[in-house]
């Protein structure tokens, strides 16, 4: 049976053993000039994105990386992009109203990719794409039992060119279209949402190259000023008349005396030293702040999550920038994530289970972007929100505070009761109806109140079974009528003693003293004064 990829083209199963790359023996022996970047200019740089634009990705991808060598701050700023999907946690979820075959697809794709040793490398390769646009990781896939499970090499974008029409990435085999790339044989990121356009102009590294080159300038000029500043300048006078060999030694023994200061010459000659030289050096280094600050711009969208001045960074500002990061992060892990789910998801399944219909039908990867809400506002306001009858359901909480559901006989947290005391781990049903104050009714423990905590329910129920330890003559609807009708607390004493009337004196003092507490934890929890 012949399988085909979601672009209806037939994967070649005996093919999927070794690396394409392998048949191609230019690319094995492919070198470059590792000094690309060396004598830079306006002029070659623009010729060298002029070619790429053409197809021949090959200079371009040479320089971006000869830049990332020589220049720490964009290495350090594109690292930080590259790294932060590594950090999240993901998860491979079925497709909608899916069914019970595409859920236990996802649980396999989700088992088989959590295992592999080096999942986090491999979406650190593929954001390579995010400066280059495009990454390209090479797939081979390897008998394990009765499965193909793929390993992965990066292959860099110097291997690569663009076909003749510019829409599609082949690899360079010495012809002018190129190698078409295998199915099922790679894993191709392109970053389409960096920058739109062809291929060849989508990189961000164009947007860094220029703001590089400039640095490049600045350091040059900052170094050459280091190496003149404060040396004295030296002046030799030869009389007129001076052969050509008397000139020639007189500029040795100056030369001889700027660096070892000792010299000799002719005794009719003469050197004067002037004063040092002087300057300041703020200009060159202005122009590599610059360059750094553009450079994080383009590449995290701010500049205070990389460097503070101490002046005008302040802490909403950081949070500004840092919310802006953030952003740019969920942006790449949608992007990254589509391209797993196309590449590498759907041939898995494809290649081991079977059964998926389209790409559309398959489990997808999602990266968990999401942060997880201020608990202490949560735990205020959403009793709250539920005692006005607004109905949340308990899986939106769990959602925004990114606490789990507990599975099964799973063991949850409660609150804490003295001993003897049960405690209270149930959901709290709030009122149907939320009332203006708390009542007091006939019944043991229904006291109606907005809406109840589980701290409030604890000391409601530690107050019931208080009461529902008195024995006779006074049971608890006695006392709770008896607190109905007091006006203040000597009077609800006197009413507790016509009660005890015909009790002994420790009946009534330890009704006494159940009441006088089942009060006073009651009053407290509904807010009852007096």
């Amino acid at each position: 049976m012949t399988i085909l990829d979601h672009r209806g083209n037939p994967i070649q199963t005996p093919k999927l053993v070794e690396p394409q790359t392998a048949s191609i023996s230019t690319l094995q022996h492919f070198w470059h000039d590792a000094n690309t970047a060396a004598g830079l200019s306006p002029a070659r740089l623009a010729q060298l994105f002029e070619s790429a634009a053409v197809g021949n990705l090959a200079d371009q991808a040479i320089l971006f990386e000869d830049m990332l060598e020589r220049d720490a701050h964009l290495y350090a700023e594109m690292d930080k992009r590259k790294s932060a999907p590594g950090t999240l946690d993901w998860s491979i979820v079925p497709p909608r109203n899916a069914t019970a075959e595409e859920k236990k697809l996802a649980t396999y794709a989700e088992e088989v990719l959590g295992d592999l040793p080096d999942f986090e490398d491999l979406v650190k390769a593929l954001m390579d794409g995010v400066g280059h646009g495009f990454s390209a990781l090479e797939l081979t896939w390897h008998k394990d039992g009765g499965e193909l499970l793929p390993s992965f090499e990066h292959r860099p974008q110097e291997w690569f060119q663009l076909s003749m029409d510019r829409r599609e990435l082949r690899l360079r085999d010495g012809s002018a279209d190129g190698a078409e790339l295998w199915p099922a044989g790679w894993i191709l990121h392109t970053h389409g949402l960096a920058k739109t356009g062809y291929l060849g102009k989508m990189p961000l590294y164009r947007v860094l190259a220029w703001p590089f080159l400039y640095k490049i300038y600045g350091l040059g000029d900052f170094a050459e000023f280091l190496e003149t500043y404060g040396l004295p300048i030296i002046k030799g006078k030869y009389p007129s008349g001076a052969s050509t060999d008397q000139q020639r030694s007189l500029l040795r023994a100056v030369q001889s005396l700027g660096h070892d200061a000792r010299a000799i010459m002719p005794a009719d000659m003469e050197i004067e030293i002037i004063n040092a030289a002087l300057g300041a050096n703020t200009g060159h280094l202005d122009m590599v702040a610059w360059a750094d600050k553009t450079q994080s711009k383009c590449i995290l969208g701010g500049t205070l999550t990389s460097q503070a001045d101490g002046k005008t960074s302040t802490n909403a500002l950081g949070n500004v920038h840092q919310d802006v990061r953030t952003d740019i992060r969920n942006a790449d892990c949608r992007q990254i994530a589509g391209t797993l789910t196309r590449d590498l998801v759907y041939v898995l399944l494809l290649l081991n289970k079977g059964g998926i219909t389209s790409l559309r039908r398959c489990p997808r990867m999602v990266f968990d972007t999401g942060e997880a809400e201020d608990l202490a506002l949560y735990a205020e306001s959403l009793p709250k929100l539920v005692g006005i009858n607004m109905k949340i359901p308990v899986r939106y909480a769990h959602d925004k505070l990114k606490i789990p559901e507990p599975e099964g006989d799973e063991a949850i947290l409660s609150v804490y009761a003295p001993e003897g005391i049960a405690a209270v781990s149930a959901p709290i049903v709030p009122s149907a109806a939320p009332v203006a104050a708390a009542t007091i009714s006939p019944t043991v423990s229904r006291i109606v109140a907005p809406v109840f905590t589980r701290q409030q329910q604890a000391v409601e129920n530690l107050g019931d079974q208080l009461l529902a330890q008195l024995g006779s003559p006074v049971n608890a609807e006695l006392i709770y009528s008896a607190i109905q009708a007091a006006s203040d607390p000597e009077d609800f004493e006197q009413r507790l003693a016509a009660l005890m009337s015909g009790s002994s004196q420790d009946e009534f003092a330890q009704a006494l003293s159940y009441g006088l507490f089942a009060a006073d934890i009651l009053g407290y929890v509904h807010g009852i004064e007096g």
